[in-house]
């Protein structure tokens, strides 16, 4: 598998993005995004409101990643303790997008992070789309950077009286959802959507 397929393979699990942004004065920012990948394109949304949104519309170059913690490393010294981890890396200039193809790149959004709600739920209205700026980065510049496996001790660690009877090893992180619960304005015996029983997390 090519390290493009693996780093689609992160997007397509990933929920949150950050993207970096600089304002007028060069304050940076890192944004939290929703987000959802078409293709060889990253797509995600903000208000129009926001300075920083109108900043990326309008061409500054930025930097999306996301990345997916899999587990913690405990080694026998804090020194080489770290975690296992996926992370994707987008640079370039992102696309303000319009019309039909930006409420094709709402849908995937939505189904990207609640899988079957777009047909059920009320379709964005000429006024919401207004207020919201969507955008799409090329994934013709990327890196993928991986952390994996288990310690990689200092050697004098291993034969050392006291830290070498020290336990070392990994522990894995796993991301799951919930039982749903039903808000207040739902009426009785309306039941949880079917689709939601089939929402996994990688």
């Amino acid at each position: 598998m090519t390290d493009i397929e693996v780093l689609k393979q992160v997007l397509d699990a990933g929920l949150v993005a950050h993207v970096a942004v600089h304002d007028d004065d060069g304050q940076p920012y890192v944004i939290p995004v929703a987000y959802a990948r078409r293709g060889d394109h990253v797509l995600f949304h903000g208000s129009s409101g926001s300075r920083l949104f109108r900043t990326l519309a309008d061409g500054q170059p930025t930097c999306l990643t996301v990345t997916l913690l899999d587990g913690m490393v405990l080694a026998r010294s804090a020194f080489e303790s770290s975690m296992n981890y996926r992370c994707a890396m987008v640079l370039g200039v992102a696309t303000r997008l319009s019309g039909d193809d930006e409420l094709d790149a709402l849908r995937i959004i939505t189904e990207h992070l609640l899988p079957g709600r777009w047909e059920e739920a009320r379709q964005p209205t000429p006024k919401e789309r207004a207020a919201t700026i969507t955008l799409s980065l090329d994934l013709a510049e990327c890196s993928l950077k991986i952390g994996e496996g288990l310690p990689e001790d200092d050697p004098a660690d291993l034969v050392d009286p006291v830290y070498s009877k020290i336990w070392a090893g990994t522990v894995p992180i796993r991301e799951a959802f919930g039982e749903p619960i039903t808000d207040h304005h739902t009426p009785a015996g309306v039941p949880v959507p079917h689709y939601i029983a089939n929402w996994t997390r990688p």
